[in-house]
């Protein structure tokens, strides 16, 4: 990077390029519990860690949708989809974000307002939904965190220090 501007680019392609990262990570050490694990849940979380997972893809899927992106196949929230269908879906997305990013300035998103949820008309949205993605996969890959955590199971470090380490320091 060479200039202010590039850097103001650069950014929030980071902060998608984390969210992949890990989304993936979280996937693949689950990858190695079974069902009746994969099933766990604790108090205070989302739900179970599979059906916690099918929630950050689908949620993730209806993001990109109000930017007029359909990422096929649509993952349903509440089928069977397996981590490996959800690994392969983070990745799609993982593209879709980037060029959303690419062409942030094509796109003049308002959410209209939601009075059940008490938040007003949010023009200039585009920023909203990048925000709210990369929040949202946070809260909820701290809620599988926790269950594993709570079922006194390994817990991987999927924080941002982590994975500057692995993907951004030079080795």
């Amino acid at each position: 990077m060479t200039s202010t501007g590039d850097a103001a680019i650069e950014a929030p392609r980071d902060l998608f390029r984390y969210h992949e990262w890990a989304t993936l990570q979280l996937i693949d050490h689950c990858a190695t519990l079974d069902e009746d694990q994969l099933s766990a849940t604790a108090a205070g979380t989302r739900g179970s860690i599979i059906d916690t997972f099918r929630h950050i893809v689908g949620a993730d899927q209806r993001y990109q949708r109000r930017f007029g992106v359909t990422v096929d196949p649509v993952v349903d929230e509440k089928g069977g989809a397996s981590l490996d269908a959800l690994r392969s879906a983070v990745s799609r997305q993982a593209g879709v974000w980037l060029s959303i990013i690419d062409r942030l300035q094509d796109f003049d998103i308002t959410i209209p307002a939601q009075p059940e949820n008490e938040w007003p008309v949010a023009p200039g949205s585009q920023d909203l939904l990048l925000v709210q993605a990369i929040h949202h996969g946070n809260d909820h890959r701290t809620h599988i965190c926790t269950i594993l955590g709570s079922a006194g199971l390994q817990v991987p470090d999927v924080d941002g220090w982590s994975y500057w380490a692995a993907e951004r320091v030079p080795r």
